[in-house]
């Protein structure tokens, strides 16, 4: 049951009556007028039961962008059916008109749009839509709550995006075709030219010169290489407890997040192999580029479900998820952070097992604030904060020396400058023929 705005205001008018006519008989006439017509507008009202919710797929959206959730109300009953319907999205949905107003035929249907504005990733649902009825005077009607789910899927915003043409661009130019490809470049053959001032002797192909002798002399013949294609890169996003934590305003999961997108399409666009983990006990997402498919959007399908859970990461089972996904040499990047109890603890007693066979790259977010706080010695308590700030620097360099002996290159940044750092570290191995 249902009451409106318009009852009250005929309460309102009635009551002028009965103060005009103080007497019983004046109150009881029109609490039993009030009465009938509620009853009759709530049995004249079309029944909200006979309404068939039907959900409309809404394809996937990211992080800022505005979307509309589309229902179909398919109208089964006799009478028509006037009134509203609410959609049940939780408040992260961003529903801009969630309350929407229906006029519905006997045997007729209506298409509800609710514009969205989602403020959070992942999955948001509405699983009820509530149908109001209203009567034909408009001061009662009837409501049904409706079970139907409704999903829209929010990706991750990838703002790091704008950095994929530099350096896709500098990986074009390290494969030769916007430059010469000299010896150095890579370390896997690529093509055979004639030898021009420059070049460096170690790279003239004698057997190939003995080739093409002509009656005049002979032409030098140069090798020249190419970055190497067809490598491993396994990304490792560590979702436990430490990626909860909020560095300028974005938890250190959202950022490592943006960096291995950016790294992700990044290899992926440059020939290599590439595939996606996010752990903490186990395995919680997965992605792998192929020939077929989009590799990003696999891996913001795979990221958009992913939330920080306040467990400690299981480091031990890290080298046997790397071996199930490859058994060559590879790239292997861990994007976690450089606290000291997690390594010590967690990652430095697997790394020996990493590193001996495969390349491991240690991916960490810097919190910007400690460098603004080492400069602030005003007051009393400003000295206190630079000075727990220096010791957190000082022991952040020291776990960077400490992963540098073991043969581990580290990349530390703040949030906005890690992904183009990490992109530029894969291009400067690219380019030294270490993968």
């Amino acid at each position: 049951m249902v009451l409106t705005r318009r009852l009250l205001y005929l309460a309102l008018a009635l009551s002028v009556v009965v103060v005009a006519l103080p007497v019983a008989a004046t109150l009881w006439v029109c609490l039993a007028l009030l009465v009938g017509l509620v009853a009759t507008d709530m049995l004249l009202a079309g029944s909200p039961r006979q309404v068939r919710v039907e959900r409309v797929p809404g394809e996937a959206v990211r992080l800022g962008q505005s979307t509309t959730a589309v229902s179909v109300l398919h109208h089964q009953g006799r009478r028509r059916l006037r009134g509203s319907i609410k959609d049940g999205w939780q408040p992260s949905a961003g529903s801009q008109r969630p309350i929407q107003p229906i006029a519905i035929p006997p045997g007729g249907r209506q298409r509800i749009s609710v514009p969205l504005r989602p403020r959070r990733r992942g999955d948001l649902v509405s699983a009820t839509a509530a149908v109001r009825s209203l009567g034909p005077m408009g001061l009662a009607g009837r409501q049904v709550v409706h079970r139907s789910r409704h999903l829209q899927r929010v990706l991750p915003p990838f703002r790091s995006r704008r950095h994929l043409p530099s350096k896709l661009q500098r990986l074009r130019e390290l494969d030769g075709q916007t430059a010469v490809q000299i010896r150095g470049a890579g370390t896997e053959f690529d093509s055979l030219r004639d030898y021009v001032r420059g070049d460096d002797v170690r790279s003239i192909d004698w057997r190939a010169t003995a080739r093409r002798r002509t009656g005049a002399g002979h032409n030098l013949v140069v090798r020249t290489w190419r970055p190497e294609r067809d490598r491993r890169v396994i990304l490792c996003l560590d979702s436990s407890r430490t990626s909860a934590a909020r560095i300028e305003d974005e938890p250190r999961l959202d950022t490592g997040m943006e960096a291995s997108l950016l790294l992700g399409v990044l290899a992926a666009g440059a020939g290599d192999r590439v595939d996606f983990i996010g752990f903490d006990r186990g395995i919680v997402a997965r992605a792998r580029s192929s020939s077929s498919g989009d590799f990003l959007h696999k891996m913001v399908n795979a990221m958009a479900t992913m939330d920080p859970e306040l467990v400690e990461a299981d480091f031990s089972q890290l080298p046997s998820h790397v071996a199930a996904i490859s058994s060559q040499r590879s790239l292997v990047v861990v994007l976690t952070s450089l606290e000291s109890g997690s390594l010590e603890e967690g990652l430095l007693p697997v790394l020996p097992a990493l590193t001996a066979k495969h390349l491991v790259l240690l991916a960490a977010v810097r919190d910007p604030d400690l460098d603004r706080r080492t400069g602030e010695r005003e007051t009393a308590t400003e000295v206190y904060r630079a000075a727990a700030a220096e010791r957190e620097i000082i022991e952040r360099e020291a776990k960077k020396a400490q992963l540098t002996a073991m043969g581990v290159e580290v990349v530390d940044a703040t949030p906005h400058e890690l992904p183009p750092l990490l992109a530029d570290t894969y291009i400067r191995l690219k380019a030294t023929g270490r993968l």
